[in-house]
């Protein structure tokens, strides 16, 4: 692509660099100069334009944007036409959005020309969200330029994982220090939290604080009330994974995968299996409405995304999240006497 300032006699069929106002005239940035727009600003006394000029093998501004998003676009994106150089891409139905990054950097190092947004990884999105923007900076690309971008792509890069999990069956364990109110609360938190995900509390279990307890609600929700997820509130916070919830699940013939996360709020959190039904033992911000760790890895579960040690570890980069009210010791300090641990506020 040609760029620079031409006699306005020759700039015909050319592309205005930047939006011209003379007298009763404008000329918009990014327009094709006609006969009747150069002949009008030439009566204005302009002699001169900048412009831009393509050239053999060029891909204009618009079509270069609207191919690479649609390489870039996977299930459940739709692609909107290509405005300015910009093509937006949107989820037509709610769900987590799943991406490569290395394939999105890979695309943005290919040429300054070139760049892709998008939202976070995994970032719980619904339906009409955009989720990404494929911008081109000039005016055009040279044709090899975008075919490089295009395979650094490759195909179905953006996706959006739909819910599919619906069934949500809870948990809840008693200590005399523990109200009935709180958990009250909880289940209402919650049920707020699935709303948006089309995920409901099917069926829940309030019960004793023990091992045995937990193993059998555990083993009830799932196979007598078909609860595909299962959420389990401790009346006091998973200190080791000898502790009451953990011992319950595996007793319950299931599994611990990973116990503890890098996110703040939300450090306690536990996440385990009973066969292929996921069991996440929740922190007690979890109670909480705010958002916090629990959010993170509920919603790629609801997606029956896999939620590995790998994926938990990872998170710590972005995980120190904004600072809760009803932390009974805050991060910045603060004098705490006896003991300030509230299961309904734990970490």
């Amino acid at each position: 692509m040609r760029f620079g300032t031409v006699p306005l006699a020759e700039a015909g069929g050319l592309i205005s660099a930047h939006t011209v106002r003379r007298a009763d005239i404008t000329l918009r940035k990014g327009a094709v100069i006609g006969p009747e727009e150069a002949a009008g600003l030439a009566r204005t006394g302009l002699s001169e334009i900048v412009v831009a000029a393509l050239e053999p093998g060029d891909v204009g501004e618009d079509e270069a944007a609207a191919r690479l998003a649609g390489c870039l676009r996977g299930s459940n994106l739709r692609v909107e036409s290509p405005f300015t150089g910009r093509c937006n891409l949107f989820a037509e139905r709610p769900g987590v959005l799943t991406l490569d990054p290395t394939r999105i950097e890979a695309v943005n190092a290919v040429d300054e020309a070139v760049t892709v947004a998008t939202l976070p990884r995994f970032r719980p999105v619904i339906e009409g969200e955009m989720i990404a923007t494929v911008k081109i900076i000039p005016y055009a690309v040279p044709g090899a330029v975008l075919a490089r971008a295009c395979a650094a792509a490759g195909a179905d890069a953006l996706a959006v994982a739909t819910y599919r999990r619906r069934r949500v069956g809870v948990v809840s364990t008693r200590l005399p220090s523990l109200k009935e109110a709180t958990i009250d609360k909880t289940l209402r938190v919650l049920a707020e939290r699935l709303a948006p995900t089309g995920a409901a509390i099917v069926a829940e279990a309030r019960i004793p604080h023990t091992d045995d307890a937990v193993a059998a609600a555990v083993t009830d929700l799932i196979d007598r009330a078909g609860a595909d997820l299962v959420v389990v509130f401790g009346a006091s916070a998973i200190a080791d994974r000898r502790d009451v919830i953990p011992a319950g699940i595996e007793a319950a013939g299931g599994h611990v995968a990973h116990l503890g996360m890098p996110v703040d709020p939300g450090n306690l959190l536990l996440v385990g299996a009973r066969g292929d039904v996921p069991v996440v033992g929740a922190p007690g911000c979890a109670r909480s409405p705010k958002e916090n760790g629990f959010d993170w890895i509920l919603h790629r579960l609801l997606a029956d995304l896999a939620v590995t040690r790998a994926d938990i570890v990872a998170l710590g980069v972005g995980g120190l999240l904004m600072e809760i009210v009803s932390r009974p010791q805050p991060r910045a300090g603060g004098a705490v006497t006896g003991d300030a641990r509230d299961p309904a506020t734990d970490d």
